[in-house]
């Protein structure tokens, strides 16, 4: 992955730029979760990539050089409840704009994956596919789905029915299934999940 988006800015003479990219948009339970981060311009990280085209062991030993090398780095999230009050959408930019709002230096313009940027406080720019872009973005986009994917781990040790570490809060058979088992067993679903998006969960 090369630096040329980047470059173009610091050829203007901007210097600090961060990327931001979130993580957990489809899920149906859990936090949706941004990373954003400023990387020293032109570093060289190996595999650094779209989170998603990434193996979980590879993601992890990239967070961890991330961590040690970017300049500033930060995640944040969105909650379930503002997920229900937001959409998704909105709350995803809620949790980048947490996240950029925690970096020191503070950027100059951020840099956000997909094709909305809404009411930043900064000058942006949308790039789809971003994270197969932008080093910035790429960067963000690890810290993000490690740490969501971390943070589902911690809930299935909460909630082992409904056994969150296999599918990460993914809408897959087997995840219906577990959660149709919990609520037969406890009456409804846990307040980890977000109810506007359990409108597909059949009861038998």
């Amino acid at each position: 992955m090369d630096w040329k988006i980047e470059n173009e800015y610091f050829d203007q003479g901007i210097k600090i730029i961060c990327g931001t990219d979130e993580a957990g948009r489809g899920p149906l339970c859990g936090p949706v979760v941004a990373g954003a981060c400023i990387l020293p311009a032109g570093v060289d990280i190996p595999y650094l990539n779209d989170s998603k085209k990434l193996t979980e062991k590879r993601r992890e030993a990239l967070y961890d050089i991330i961590t040690e090398v970017a300049i500033s780095w930060a995640v944040a999230e969105a909650t379930p409840e503002e997920i229900d009050s937001l959409n998704i959408l909105n709350a995803s930019q809620l949790a980048m704009r947490r996240a950029i709002a925690k970096l020191s230096p503070t950027p100059e313009i951020a840099l956000v994956d997909g094709n909305v940027a809404r009411d930043f406080t900064l000058p942006t720019r949308t790039l789809v596919g971003g994270d197969g872009l932008s080093p910035s973005i790429a960067a963000a986009s690890v810290l993000a789905k490690v740490t969501r994917d971390h943070i589902l781990v911690t809930l299935d040790a909460e909630y082992p029915t409904l056994r969150l570490a296999k599918h990460k809060g993914y809408p897959t058979k087997a995840h219906y299934a577990a959660l149709n088992e919990y609520i037969d067993e406890y009456g409804e679903a846990p307040d980890i999940y977000r109810r506007s998006f359990l409108k597909k969960l059949h009861r038998t």
